[in-house]
């Protein structure tokens, strides 16, 4: 089965339409969504109906679970922090009820984990940037994969078999039998690893495959719709240079 993997949308409806429409030329049966599908972008609840209505595993981001009321907004910087209070205005009781249903961990075949930030306590949203915090992600790990987002980067990291961590720039690649992996898909809305192209992962759960593709988006018309609804300058800038 050929799966799209795609996370960390954050209401950016143009990058997400994009997506689908790269997905539905690439012979995909299925699409889940590895949580943000929501937060600083301008079109919450039309992203949230449309993962609803195209993917079949839909995952927790802690940007949902601020809208949900079930975390601060107090840890947030001043520029998500209004975003996330712009957005709560923005979706109702239908768009809350969706994002209930939604899942904290994913597990495909018991080889491959889905989760938004981490295997290793995932409702605490860790960053996995650091060798020590990728360790501890490795320790939790109930599968020999695990499939992730929260950071925007598209990153693997592997747990060789002398117990070193290796990173890699994401690429097209089967994974080895042997080995453990941490796989990020990118961004579809936000991405920070410097180039502004929507990101995400094409999974062949019979060959093993992992194929990251890049889709171009009219990123000005995000940007223009992030102006009317008053975001952030940051917000709307950091689109083009992804970052």
């Amino acid at each position: 089965m050929r799966l799209a993997l795609i996370s960390d949308i954050h209401g950016n409806l143009t990058a997400l339409e994009a997506v689908l429409a790269d997905i539905d030329s690439q012979q995909v049966e299925t699409i889940h969504c590895l949580g943000d599908v929501i937060g600083y972008g301008p079109e919450p609840a039309a992203c949230i109906e449309l993962v609803e209505k195209r993917c079949t595993v839909k995952l927790l981001g802690n940007h949902e679970y601020v809208v949900m009321g079930l975390e601060s907004l107090s840890q947030m910087n001043q520029a998500a922090r209004k975003s996330a209070e712009w957005t709560c205005n923005q979706v109702g009781d239908r768009e809350i009820s969706l994002l209930a249903e939604y899942e904290m961990e994913h597990v495909i075949d018991d080889r491959y984990t889905l989760v938004h930030a981490s295997p290793c306590e995932p409702e605490q949203w860790p960053y996995l940037l650091t060798i020590s915090e990728v360790r501890a992600a490795f320790a939790a790990m109930q599968t020999p994969i695990c499939f992730f987002g929260h950071t925007h980067l598209p990153t693997v990291f592997s747990l060789e078999t002398d117990g070193t961590i290796r990173q890699r720039t994401p690429e097209v690649f089967t994974p080895e039998p042997d080995r453990r992996y941490l796989i990020n898909v990118g961004s579809v809305g936000q991405p920070r690893d410097n180039d502004s192209r929507a990101c995400y992962v094409i999974l062949d759960t019979e060959s093993g495959r992992v194929e990251y593709r890049r889709v171009e988006y009219d990123i000005a018309q995000t940007q223009d719709k992030m102006r009317q609804a008053e975001m952030p300058r940051m917000l709307i800038e950091r689109l083009a240079v992804g970052r």
